[in-house]
C-alpha cells in the first residue's frame, strides 16, 4: 500500500520549509508566487489533495504586493503630504482586489539612491514590488535583477529602462505654472528649489527645464535661481539670499509646496507682501497649500491616482513579463488660490 503523502514530503522535494508548504496549502500570504507555484506543482505530482482556493491562488500572479517608501529624516511616510495619498491609492486597489499588502521603508542617500535592497525581496515574500520615491542607479538595478519579481517605480526613476513607472508630467506642469505667472504680467521670475547639476532628481530637473523653456519661449533671458537639495533644506535661507541679491524679482516658481511655504515666509521676512509685492506658486498641491498665508496656488498632482495606477501597472507586468516597458504619466492641473497676483505697478 502506498504511503500517505505528508507536507514534509512536499517540503523536501520542493526545497522549502514545512511552514512554507503549510502557508501555500492553506492559501496564506508570505510566499512568493514562484515558490507557491513550485510547491503546488510538487504537491500535485505526489498526489497530495489541494484545496480549490489554493489551486486558484496559483493563477493569481499578485497575491502579495510589497510597497517600499524612501525614508524621510523629518517625517514618517504616512505623514508625508505627497506619499501618504499615493499609499492610499495603493491600499485601495489592493483591498478591492483581495491582494495582501506589505509595507516597509528604505533609507536613501541625499540623491534618493537606495542604500540597501528591500528585505521582503530577499525573503521571497512578495509577488511584486512598488518603490516610492527612489532613483535606482546601476548598482541597485544590478542587485534587484537577482530577484525574479516585477517592479514598478512610483514617482521614481532609473538609469536603465528596466522598470515600469508612474510619474508626474513635471516639465509640462512647470511650464504651465510659469506661463500662469507670465499671464499676470510677471517677467522677473525666480526658481526656488532643485539643484542644477547632473545629480538633481529627474523630476526636479524636469521642473527646472520647464521653467527655463517657458522663459525662453517668451523672450526672457534673465534667470534667477535659489538652488538647494530639497532633502536637506526647504529653502528659507536660500530664498532670502536670492531676493536680497535680486530685489527686482516679482514672482517665484517653487518646485514643491514645502519650498513655496518657506518662500512665502522669506518674502514676508523681508517686509514684502504676497501677492501684492511678490507672487508665489508651488507644485504638488498638498495640504500645505491650503494652510499657508495667503493660501498657495499650486500645480495639483493626483497622487491617489498615481497609487492606483501603480498597482494596475504592476499587475499588467506580472501577467505580461516580456512586454515593452511602460511609463504612465499623470498630468497636473493648476489650482488657483491667493498667492498669485498681477505684477506690481512700477
Amino acid at each position: 500500500m502506498r504511503n500517505k503523502v505528508t507536507i514534509s514530503d512536499i517540503a523536501r522535494q520542493s526545497g522549502v520549509s514545512v511552514s512554507t508548504v503549510s502557508l501555500v496549502l492553506n492559501n496564506k500570504p508570505g510566499v512568493s508566487q514562484e515558490t507557491r507555484a513550485r510547491v503546488l506543482q510538487v504537491a500535485e505530482e505526489l498526489g497530495y489533495p489541494i484545496t480549490p482556493t489554493a489551486a486558484a491562488a496559483r493563477s493569481r500572479r499578485l497575491a502579495t504586493v510589497g510597497m517600499v517608501v524612501k525614508t524621510d529624516p523629518d517625517i514618517p511616510p504616512q505623514a508625508n503630504p505627497f506619499y501618504s495619498k499615493v499609499m492610499v491609492g495603493i491600499e485601495d486597489v489592493c483591498r478591492r482586489n483581495g491582494m495582501n499588502l506589505l509595507f516597509a521603508t528604505l533609507p536613501v542617500d541625499e540623491y534618493n539612491h537606495p542604500l540597501e535592497i528591500p528585505q521582503m525581496l530577499a525573503n521571497e515574500i512578495v509577488d511584486g514590488l512598488l518603490m516610492l520615491g527612489f532613483f535606482v542607479d546601476e548598482d541597485c538595478a544590478a542587485r534587484l535583477s537577482a530577484y525574479d519579481v516585477p517592479i514598478v517605480l512610483v514617482d521614481g526613476y532609473s538609469d536603465s529602462d528596466c522598470y515600469d513607472s508612474v510619474v508626474s508630467d513635471n516639465f509640462r506642469a512647470a511650464y504651465q505654472a510659469v506661463e500662469h505667472l507670465l499671464s499676470r504680467g510677471h517677467r522677473r521670475i525666480g526658481l526656488v528649489g532643485g539643484e542644477g547639476g547632473s545629480f538633481s532628481f529627474p523630476s526636479l530637473r524636469d521642473r527646472r527645464n520647464g521653467y527655463l523653456r517657458a522663459l525662453k519661449e517668451n523672450g526672457i533671458s534673465e534667470i534667477y535661481t535659489a538652488d538647494f537639495n530639497i532633502n536637506q533644506s526647504h529653502g528659507f535661507e536660500e530664498t532670502l539670499a536670492l531676493l536680497r541679491e535680486h530685489p527686482q524679482i516679482t514672482a517665484l516658481f517653487c518646485v514643491n509646496d514645502d519650498a513655496a511655504s518657506d518662500a512665502i515666509r522669506a518674502v514676508q521676512e523681508l517686509g514684502r507682501r504676497v501677492p501684492e509685492d511678490l507672487s508665489v506658486i508651488g507644485y504638488d498641491d498638498t495640504y500645505i497649500a491650503s494652510h499657508t498665508h495667503p493660501r498657495l496656488s499650486s500645480m495639483h498632482v493626483d497622487t491617489t491616482a498615481m497609487g492606483r495606477s501603480a498597482v494596475h501597472l504592476l499587475s499588467l507586468r506580472a501577467d505580461n513579463p516580456e512586454s515593452a516597458r511602460m511609463t504612465l504619466t499623470i498630468h497636473p492641473t493648476l489650482v488657483e488660490r491667493e498667492s498669485v497676483g498681477p505684477v506690481p505697478a512700477g
